[in-house]
């Protein structure tokens, strides 16, 4: 029951977060911390994490006319990232990061 709740309040925050314009929130994929043959990687080592999967996107970026251009991400969909770029944000002790749309580089296909 504990963890039940302690979920439930979770993504209540997140729910109530909402970027805005055309920024996303992502929260990246974690690092692979062992090799294929169960050698355990240092933390140097670690090559960076690229994927990641959006958890929050705004409505979108108004043009010349004030009409909203809709974002071509949406919750759930699994992206590519820059290697460096965006905002780290610290919600509910999980780290997330906020980027322009125009950052992402692409989207896996389902």
């Amino acid at each position: 029951m504990f963890l039940t709740t302690v979920r439930n309040s979770a993504s209540n925050v997140l729910k109530s977060f909402a970027p805005l314009f055309d920024r996303v929130l992502v929260e990246r994929f974690t690092p692979e911390l062992k090799t294929k043959g169960g050698i355990m990687l240092p933390e140097k080592s670690q090559g960076k994490v690229l994927e990641a999967t959006v958890v929050a996107a705004g409505p979108g970026l108004r043009n010349e006319q004030g009409v909203t251009v809709p974002m071509n991400v949406k919750v759930g969909d699994r992206v590519l990232l820059p290697e460096f770029g965006g905002t780290k944000v610290l919600l509910e002790e999980k780290e997330y990061t906020i980027l322009r749309e125009s950052d992402i580089l692409g989207k896996f296909s389902s």
